[in-house]
């Protein structure tokens, strides 16, 4: 019979007395960890199909194996998931265990990844994805991966900042000319390319504010300032870093428009 104080109190006792071995105790322990991790996390295995998006681990505040069991039980259960924010000490590991369950796509620069069991839907509905520098490519690419996880084609144009205008509007008319019905930008500093591009463009913009940048408004709040102060019509704003949130929104922008 269990004692009070709990399976991992059984467990050392039993390792304490010699009932049973290291290597014995250390699976009693594994499988403890993976069963009260079932408990804990709450599945909507349903989600992708209710909304369109997959399930989203953020695993920048979890153990390792707690984000391999969590992402192991979304595959199996829906076919697909996106795990977040990565610490990049386990990059290398989430990468190779996520190849056992399916497909995997990374990201430049990025500590998200996306992985899939089965064979990807047809795409259904465009997002334009920009970043303003190479320092906003990580973010960009998050938003370009949670996209491309909810069925949606990306075109990309990157380090196409307002520093330099020209660079911007070719990559603007290719967007047009793909059929691109939402598109996000990602910026830090001042982060004056969402107001620019939704000026241009007659499709939705959802400005990214990337915490890029230094002295007053450092951090991403200067972009995100700048952006929630736009005239620019069209323009919704997520929070600093959230290429997650923006990707989402574009993709069912863009779903519904197809």
């Amino acid at each position: 019979m269990a004692s009070r104080g709990g399976p991992l109190d059984d467990i050392l006792r039993e390792l304490s007395s010699g009932a049973i071995g290291v290597d014995e105790a250390r699976k009693r322990i594994n499988l403890h960890s993976i069963d009260r991790i079932q408990e804990m996390a709450k599945l909507d295995a349903g989600r992708q199909q209710r909304s369109g998006a997959p399930e989203v681990v953020y695993a920048e505040s979890k153990e390792l194996r707690d984000t391999l069991s969590i992402m192991s039980r979304i595959v199996a259960a829906s076919g697909s998931a996106v795990v977040s924010r990565i610490r990049p000490e386990h990059m290398d590991e989430t990468v190779s265990h996520a190849r056992t369950l399916g497909r995997v796509e990374t990201g430049l620069r990025c500590s998200t990844v996306h992985v899939r069991s089965g064979e990807p839907p047809s795409p259904r509905g465009t997002v334009g994805i920009l970043a303003a520098g190479t320092s906003d490519i990580g973010v960009a690419e998050e938003a370009r991966l949670m996209a491309g996880a909810m069925g949606c084609a990306c075109l990309t144009a990157y380090d196409v900042g307002v520093a330099g205008l020209h660079r911007l509007l070719p990559e603007l008319k290719k967007f047009v000319e793909g059929g691109a019905s939402a598109v996000v930008a990602a910026a830090g500093m001042e982060g004056a390319l969402a107001t620019v591009t939704a000026s241009l463009v007659d499709v939705p913009v959802i400005g990214v504010p990337v915490s890029v940048g230094y002295g007053h408004g450092g951090g991403g709040e200067g972009a995100l300032s700048s952006m929630l102060q736009s005239c620019s019509l069209g323009l919704a704003v997520v929070n600093i870093d959230n290429g997650i949130g923006a990707g989402a929104l574009a993709a069912s922008i863009a779903r519904q428009a197809a």
